[in-house]
């Protein structure tokens, strides 16, 4: 028993204290409770606990993004990096309060900074929070065509903050991440590719309504770019101030171009009109005067 108690007491007085004092080493300012000591042990927690830190996050983002794809995860790289610099500095501040410097003054400050930042980087935050959202639950993908604020764009980049997409007139428009999470926005294709259109056209009161239709499902059914199935069909839509109101619908896998589909359709559609002697009329009125006996 003396032996373990002699063995015991070396490793308490001799090896650690030894180790105690090597940790103690360093610079120690001041008396009291205003003692600031910098010194090895606390360089060295730092260190660590920097090190502990990096490799938490690196673990934490393997479990977010290890799903993804190569293009999702580089867009994550901003954000982490952003995390990292806030780690360290917490991580910093804490090490300062342990060597015993007043970081009262500092959090202070710190905090109504972020406070004005976060007033005035709102916007940038909730287009980053938008895209995270995008990318995480897969809403919209390369190659979505989508309208937003009653433009039609086809997508074919989505970043962190903004998503680019090229119009119908091969302008590339720039759009906040936010708005697909605030704005009501349709997305012709995240369903699958094949969109419903439409043509509407009128013709005069008395005209075949039977021939129209016949017309009408003819135009469709040779027009190239639409599927033949579902088939297209015809609709009488209603009877207009001056004219019969048709619909022709039909299915299409590329509904960014149906402008150039429609265009067709109402060439073709208004040469056999004419062929037929179906006429479109435009706007009229009957206008009655009644004359007051005297």
């Amino acid at each position: 028993m003396q032996v373990d108690n002699e063995i015991e007491e070396i490793i308490k007085e001799d090896i650690w204290g030894s180790i105690k004092d090597f940790l103690n080493l360093g610079f120690h300012i001041g008396e009291g409770e205003k003692t600031i000591n910098l010194t090895i042990g606390l360089l060295l927690l730092l260190t660590i606990s920097i090190v502990v830190a990096k490799f938490a996050l690196k673990w934490i983002r393997y479990l977010l993004t290890h799903k993804m794809e190569r293009e999702d995860k580089q867009k994550f790289s901003s954000v982490f990096k952003f995390t990292n610099y806030v780690i360290y500095l917490v991580v910093i501040l804490v090490t300062l309060s342990g060597a015993g410097i007043d970081i009262t003054l500092i959090i202070t400050a710190s905090a109504a900074l972020f406070v004005g930042l976060g007033l005035a980087l709102q916007e940038l935050f909730k287009d980053i929070l938008g895209g995270i959202m995008i990318i995480v639950d897969k809403s919209l993908q390369v190659g979505d065509i989508v309208e937003v604020d009653d433009k039609v764009g086809k997508i074919f980049e989505i970043k962190l903050r903004t998503t680019r997409a090229i119009t119908r007139d091969d302008k590339v428009v720039i759009i906040p991440n936010h708005k697909f999470i605030s704005d009501i926005m349709y997305n012709y294709t995240q369903n699958h590719r094949t969109t419903r259109e439409s043509v509407t056209v009128g013709v005069a009161y008395g005209s075949n309504v039977q021939l129209v239709t016949q017309i009408l499902e003819r135009v469709a059914a040779e027009q190239k770019q639409i599927l033949k199935n579902p088939k297209p069909f015809v609709l009488f839509d209603d009877f207009g101030d001056s004219a019969l109101m048709f619909s022709v619908h039909f299915f299409t896998n590329d509904s960014f171009s149906d402008p150039r589909v429609k265009s067709e359709m109402r060439y073709k559609i208004n040469a056999l009109f004419a062929e037929n002697n179906i006429s479109i009329p435009f706007p009229q009125r009957d206008v009655h005067i009644i004359q007051q006996k005297p």
